[in-house]
């Protein structure tokens, strides 16, 4: 009989098979990977605080997927939508060069908080990537900014299958399958709608609106989104 593993060991494996991943991508696209990168003695030490704090159990979860980390985000905590402030505050770990609240994540501290609190949301809920390694571009001035999977055909099809891969691993996790959860109602979703058609990973998919665009472009709306992400989260027959 094998041994089921706790979800933070899980999670925990995942991120380490991340560290050994290696993408050739071209032209000036280029992976960003917090797991095999200068600071990721210092991301071990969070990602293993943190899940330990909150994961280190066998409960079943729900997937919430977003598009992938940005390079000032997660590609620096190693922790989706998790904010340098916050961690220090969840886990007493100081992040170098990173410790601002952005919008988006506020949002989503929100969205936890009134759900029931951070222990509550954790535990019925993982936060993940559908790329969940960041994508840079250099532009025409050699500054880099953030790329998405979905971006261009090319760049989609290069990372398509490390995206079913890392999907399937996650799942093995302990996901509960019946509802994915995506944030963004774009091409974000209409990429997962796509790739979830031909593998049959989720009985359903619901968008969410993206934080940013909340926050940038309908934040005098904030309140009824709060709600809406409240309702789809605790209902999960929801789907609209």
């Amino acid at each position: 009989m094998i041994k089921q593993k706790k979800f933070s060991d899980s999670v925990l494996e995942f991120n380490e098979w991340l560290s050994s991943v290696s993408l050739n991508l071209f032209d000036n696209y280029t992976i960003s990977n917090p797991f095999n990168g200068e600071n990721n003695e210092q991301i071990k030490e969070i990602t293993n605080a943190f899940y330990k704090k909150y994961y280190n159990d066998y409960n079943r979860r729900y997937l919430i997927l977003g598009s992938s980390p940005a390079r000032k985000g997660t590609a620096i905590t190693g922790i989706p939508f998790e904010d340098a402030s916050h961690l220090y505050k969840e886990t007493g770990i100081m992040i170098d060069d990173f410790y601002i609240n952005k919008s988006s994540s506020d949002f989503l501290y929100d969205v936890m908080e009134q759900y029931g609190g951070c222990e509550k949301f954790y535990k019925d809920f993982f936060m993940s990537f559908v790329c969940p390694l960041g994508i840079v571009n250099v532009n025409t001035k050699g500054n880099e900014i953030n790329a998405n999977y979905y971006e261009n055909k090319k760049l989609e099809n290069v990372l398509y299958n490390f995206i079913v891969d890392s999907l399937k691993k996650q799942i093995a996790f302990g996901i509960d399958t019946s509802v994915c959860y995506c944030i963004g109602s774009g091409e974000n979703f209409k990429f997962l709608t796509k790739i979830n058609e031909q593998h049959k990973f989720f009985d359903r998919i619901v968008a969410l609106k993206h934080p940013r665009f909340i926050m940038q472009y309908n934040k005098k709306d904030r309140s009824k989104y709060l709600d809406k992400y409240i309702y789809a989260l605790k209902n999960k027959d929801y789907n609209r």
